[in-house]
């Protein structure tokens, strides 16, 4: 599948396979960020196998946007992929370019115990954190985290 290439206006301007995106062009991705309703956050610690990050701690779900998907449905299939959740009702929180990629973050809550299944070939661990548990962690250990980690967390407040 192609990614979609963008401008500094996030309006496509091509495709690329995967394999030849260069560091100059800007693509889109997506995070999903999964809360419960006492406020705990879920994170997902990526694959060891994962190209880029391999092993980081981050939101619960992220993808790359492929041709023909919105921000949006996106979102929807890699939260199923990656984790096995379904029937989400998403919120938005806000778009954000970091780096090399324009970014639609979103928030979903669900019970403390959903039965969530992961994708070994892009999960490698999930947690609920407490916030301030995360925010020890990120005083501690920043480096276990993705890039931007930090910023993000304070959405949460």
């Amino acid at each position: 599948m192609k990614i979609p290439i963008v401008n500094e206006k996030d309006e496509i301007i091509g495709y690329k396979e995967r394999y030849t995106i260069s560091d100059g062009d800007i693509i889109r991705a997506t995070g999903l960020w999964v809360t419960d309703k006492d406020g705990n956050i879920l994170l997902t610690q990526r694959a060891f196998t994962k190209k880029h990050y391999p092993g980081l701690w981050g939101p619960a779900v992220g993808g790359t946007v492929e041709e023909g998907e919105t921000y949006e449905s996106n979102i929807i299939k890699e939260a199923e992929e990656e984790i096995g959740l379904v029937g989400i009702n998403l919120n938005f929180i806000l778009k954000t370019r970091f780096s090399n990629s324009f970014s639609q973050l979103y928030t979903v809550v669900v019970d403390h115990d959903y039965p969530f299944v992961k994708q070994d070939e892009e999960v490698e661990d999930m947690k609920w954190f407490t916030k301030n548990e995360l925010e020890k962690l990120l005083e501690e250990k920043p480096e276990i985290f993705l890039k931007n980690f930090s910023n993000n967390i304070k959405l949460f407040k």
